[in-house]
């Protein structure tokens, strides 16, 4: 699932500050279970930005609004009417979700009020660990379903570092080695051939631009 976490409130005020009628729109989806963009946060940023209005003698008109998912565009165009009357849209979902109501409403600045943070479990109420990095290159068959590129420390693709340290990560004492938790899982399996079996080198999709190629999309998906 998807992580986020708002950003400061100084930035989001600082986007919208040139227009008057502004939407602030949340997601329904992975942003809302982590408690960063849901209806609730919608209602708790427009209060704090109405709070920071007042202070600084400003008049703005904050509307509200939330989607089911953001990153679907038959749930977006449901909020077409509404969105109609406002000069930008503050949306509250992730980076997709952001670009999809930009394409959405080509005609109306679409600011992000939340930072994309990574791809997650959740370990608790407001805890949450980082669990896949959309990589492009998945190895989980080969590994016992523990990522190395996030569990490592180094990220190491083909086997452990030498600084394993009673079990341990050399980074903390805290960290588990990734590798020895990979060779123990496919120990328990009668996998321990799959640990030798060695992956073409990681192109790192996740750390360079990418440019996808999609097919031009129909005038009916716009107002």
């Amino acid at each position: 699932m998807v992580k986020a976490k708002r950003k400061p409130l100084e930035e989001i005020a600082d986007a919208i500050s040139a227009y008057g009628k502004v939407l602030t729109v949340g997601c329904g989806g992975c942003v809302s279970v982590c408690l960063a963009g849901g209806q609730r946060e919608v209602y708790e940023l427009n209060a704090e930005l109405e709070l920071k209005l007042k202070e600084s003698g400003t008049s703005k008109q904050l509307g509200n609004y939330t989607v089911e998912r953001q990153c679907n565009m038959d749930l977006i165009q449901d909020m077409d009417d509404i969105a109609e009357g406002y000069d930008c849209i503050l949306s509250m979902a992730c980076g997709a979700g952001v670009q999809l109501m930009a394409e959405r409403y080509p005609d109306k600045p679409v600011f992000p009020a939340v930072n994309t943070v990574f791809i997650g479990v959740d370990r608790g109420l407001g805890m949450y660990e980082e669990k896949c990095r959309a990589c492009g290159e998945c190895v989980l068959a080969y590994t016992g379903g523990i990522c190395p590129v996030t569990r490592c420390a180094k990220g190491l693709f083909n086997g452990p570092c030498g600084g394993t340290n009673n079990s341990m990560c050399e980074v903390s004492q805290e960290i588990p080695c990734a590798w020895l938790d990979i060779y123990e899982r496919l120990k328990a399996q009668d996998r321990l051939d799959d640990i030798l079996k060695l992956q073409s080198v990681m192109q790192w999709q996740n750390q360079m631009q990418r440019t996808v190629v999609q097919p031009k999309y129909e005038k009916r998906y716009y107002k």
